[in-house]
């Protein structure tokens, strides 16, 4: 493989992602490797033809309807791993494989196992390791305003305990990844917005859960020259956005009023190699297929050394 289109996508119920046209992007698009956050569902719950093409690796949340990591390849992965060491492999035709799942986990990220939250394969077709996260929210859904006596709440708790577990286990997938011969990426759901080109209202969201100083601290402590590289703000290093998350209330789509909350976090020397780097922002309101555009980027492995 000369090429990689990666897409990385929290399709908010891959069910209903489905109705809305979730496949019409992807033969558009034509990615190798698709990452998905909240499929919200047991693989078999999916209908036919949902992965024509692609060999999927799926790691539900144990509580039905909720959260959910996937990956989706075009040849079968040489390595699989998760939180817990569980994940359904699927055929192009839907046929559910047996096959070996590795077990990577911390003392913080242990609590986590079950939740559908992290996923990782090594591509069979590139010198490459490729993560699916979907980070805990740490608040009530949609972003709101946290008042004084709202901090600490057990929910953000939860989420600054995931973020001490991911960024001691971003240190091990980065050192092992590079062992094997290979670059690290992981993309997804981070539910942080980094600085204030990510938000569209940054000012009055100074106080909101996803724009907290700790939680955009840790954010730029994971990223350097010698670790790794936000691939999208790497294209566009003034630009506000591009957003990637817009409620679905009132008129924040049609006022561009997002946040960018995922990202492409990739190794210096794969990030380097992307040529491009966006959001794929639907025309209209009624285009939508999440609550969430996707996050493509392609990387030309022919620059990789």
């Amino acid at each position: 493989m000369n090429s990689l289109r990666l897409i990385s996508h929290n399709v908010n119920g891959i069910r209903a992602a489905l109705r809305r046209g979730l496949h019409t992007m992807w033969e558009s698009e034509r990615p190798d490797v698709i990452c998905l956050q909240e499929v919200r569902c047991k693989v078999t719950d999916l209908p036919a033809g949902t992965f024509d093409g692609y060999h999927t690796a799926w790691a539900p949340a144990a509580q039905a309807g909720r959260n959910g990591v996937a990956i989706l390849t075009r040849d079968v992965p040489e390595r699989i791993a998760t939180l817990s060491g569980e994940a359904a492999v699927v055929s192009p035709d839907g046929v559910i494989e047996s096959t070996e799942v590795d077990t990577v986990t911390n003392r913080d990220l242990a609590p986590f196992a079950t939740e559908g939250r992290y996923i990782e394969v090594d591509l069979a077709d590139a010198p490459v390791r490729v993560a699916s996260l979907y980070l805990p929210k740490g608040a009530v859904p949609e972003h709101h305003a946290r008042r004084p006596e709202d901090a600490d709440t057990p929910k953000y708790e939860r989420k600054m305990t995931f973020m001490a577990g991911l960024s001691r286990y971003l240190k091990v997938a980065r050192r092992q990844a590079a062992d094997t011969g290979r670059e690290y990426v992981i993309v997804g759901d981070f539910n942080i917005a980094n600085t204030k080109l990510d938000l569209k209202n940054w000012r009055s969201n100074q106080r909101t859960d996803g724009f907290l100083p700790e939680e955009r601290e840790w954010f730029t402590e994971q990223l350097g020259p010698r670790t790794l590289v936000d691939v999208v703000r790497q294209h566009h290093p003034d630009q506000d956005g591009p957003y990637s998350w817009w409620s679905w209330r009132g008129q924040a789509f049609a006022n561009d009023s997002g946040w960018r909350i995922d990202y492409h976090l990739a190794t210096p020397g794969l990030a380097a190699s992307a040529t491009r780097a966006t959001s794929l922002r639907e025309a209209d309101y009624d285009s939508r297929i999440s609550d969430h555009c996707p996050v493509v980027v392609d990387y030309d492995l022919t620059r990789l050394s």
